[in-house]
């Protein structure tokens, strides 16, 4: 059996790239001249491919490997990318389609090749380590892009296509390696199949619903917050960046915290304290005044990314956990459309909101929706509906 620390650090790797991707536009909007509808355009483009991607990726996996499909991801990348340098809004619905191709067969490639490398009692840690990519590319974005779009925004994509070049040829190195132990183990999962295995499986029923309204809050502070930052609170662009890698750090403390405490906590309880907590720094970021202090700023951006973007190593851990045996790649390809959907449905409504009366308002309003679901989660554990010690 291949090593499981190379693979992990490789598929991180992946994640880290895909995620500094997704965060480009919205970091680099502002010194573009894009405003919330064109980001909003990209963001929709890409999880409208997501969904798809993420039902097939599966059988990429059985026909290809894990890292086969890494590599085109990484393509998908930086074709999106060279796209992206327009900055207009129809090259941006362009790169958010072309950018779906990867996003939405990556994380289902990971879990397939993971889930057999890791051993049960590893899987919540496992895949909170793996999923610690998503804010290593949201903390790198942070931090370089702004400074490199004082230059010249077009020079931040430019980073990230080259960034992707050097991914894709370290995972096509490695496939020889690691791709034989999931080819032919994994199966593209139709929507209707989809539906049905959540249906039928009523711990992936819950998680899938459970994601909803946190994938929407968390695309909120990962596309939206340098844009509330620099346009409602009026802090500049790099500072705005400062403060989103402040948030990141918190997704990522989030994630490693997270993995560890499913040691003494239940997932349900877990999660749930989880999702009402990204509800109170959602709503306290919403409300925060033009002119706050930077520490209490910095102190609910690092809360709002413990909870709202730290959620998802737990989670997608105790989906491979439910899945059918040999089918964790087809369960967390059917428990993503779920997710997938508010990422879909959030850009929109976000966008509505926002029209109405400011990204205060939408803010606002995601937050409660998580809180939400924290308060229902915890009602079922505390009725005893849960009948498995873990869920």
């Amino acid at each position: 059996m291949p090593a499981l620390w190379p693979a992990l650090a490789s598929m991180t790797l992946l994640q880290a790239v895909v995620s500094l991707a997704l965060f480009a536009p919205g970091v680099l909007a502002p010194r573009l001249g894009i405003g919330e509808g064109a980001v909003s355009t990209f963001v929709f483009g890409c999880f409208a491919t997501a969904i798809f991607g993420a039902l097939q990726g599966g059988v990429l996996v059985g026909a290809i490997g894990s890292f086969r499909v890494a590599t085109g991801c990484m393509v998908a990348v930086a074709g999106a990318m060279f796209l992206g340098m327009t900055g207009s809004t129809a090259a941006l619905l362009a790169a958010g389609l072309v950018l779906g191709l990867a996003f939405g067969p990556e994380t289902p490639a990971s879990s397939a090749l993971l889930s057999r490398l890791a051993r049960p009692e590893q899987r919540s840690l496992v895949f909170s380590l793996r999923q610690c990519g998503n804010q290593i590319g949201a903390i790198t974005g942070s931090l370089t892009l702004p400074v490199l779009a004082m230059v010249d925004p077009r020079s931040g994509y430019a980073l990230i296509i080259g960034i992707a070049g050097i991914a894709a040829l370290l995972f096509a190195a490695q496939s020889r390696h690691y791709d034989p132990l999931v080819r032919e183990a994994s199966h593209g999962l139709p929507l209707r199949k989809a539906l049905r295995l959540l249906s039928e499986n009523a711990r992936l029923r819950r998680l899938a619903i459970f994601s909803i309204p946190l994938s929407a809050l968390q695309l909120a502070l990962n596309a939206y917050l340098v844009t509330f930052l620099v346009g409602t609170l009026t802090l500049d662009h790099v500072t705005a960046g400062i403060v989103l890698g402040v948030a990141q750090a918190g997704g990522l403390a989030g994630r490693l915290g997270w993995g560890f405490a499913t040691v003494r906590l239940a997932p349900t309880r877990l999660v749930a304290f989880i999702a009402i907590g990204s509800g109170i720094f959602g709503g306290a970021m919403a409300i925060l005044p033009a002119g706050t202090a930077p520490a209490l700023l910095a102190a609910v951006a690092f809360g709002f990314g413990l909870t709202a973007s730290g959620w998802n190593g737990v989670f997608l851990g105790e989906v491979a956990t439910c899945a059918p045996a040999g089918r964790a790649g087809e369960a967390t390809g059917a428990v993503l459309t779920a997710s997938y959907t508010g990422l879909l449905l959030g850009p929109g409504l976000i966008a509505l909101l926002s029209a109405i009366s400011g990204l205060r308002l939408a803010y606002l309003f995601l937050a409660a929706a998580a809180m939400l679901v924290g308060l229902w989660l915890l009602r079922l554990r505390n009725e005893g509906s849960d009948k498995h010690p873990t869920l």
